[in-house]
């Protein structure tokens, strides 16, 4: 494969998972100016690359590697224990930490929001 065919790849990744340029930045460890020059394929280094593929769950070929379902359900798992730690960590210190059923629950249901409810729209924000 073509570099130029893998950043089309790249660019239609990018597409389908709604992500916008800054938080692709911030969540693969990349700089904003770099994604820039990587899309304009313009030259970058080999590890910027592979840190956005493997982000997009993608290999160096621009073959998919991580579905984009598995993508979105594991952003999802993360924002929601990150939420879940929030409220768990704001609760513990009130002496009210939560048990492990009721947190789990809390976190499904999180998980549930980010993938198809009032906040699947938040999903790829950093």
């Amino acid at each position: 494969m073509k570099r130029l065919d893998l950043i089309n790849q790249i660019i239609a990744r990018k597409e389908q998972l709604g992500i916008t340029i800054e938080n692709l930045a911030k969540l693969s460890g990349v700089g904003v100016r770099t994604i820039n020059r990587l899309l304009k394929n313009e030259d970058v280094k080999l590890s910027t690359i592979e840190h956005v593929t493997n982000f997009l769950g993608l290999d160096f070929a621009g073959n998919e590697q991580v579905s984009i379902q598995a993508l979105k359900k594991h952003r999802a798992h993360e924002k929601a224990l990150f939420l879940a730690s929030v409220v768990q960590g704001t609760s513990a210190l009130e002496m009210q930490g939560l048990e492990d059923d009721s947190l789990n629950t809390i976190i499904a249901a999180y998980e549930k929001e980010f993938l198809s409810g009032s906040y699947k729209d938040t999903l790829w924000v950093a």
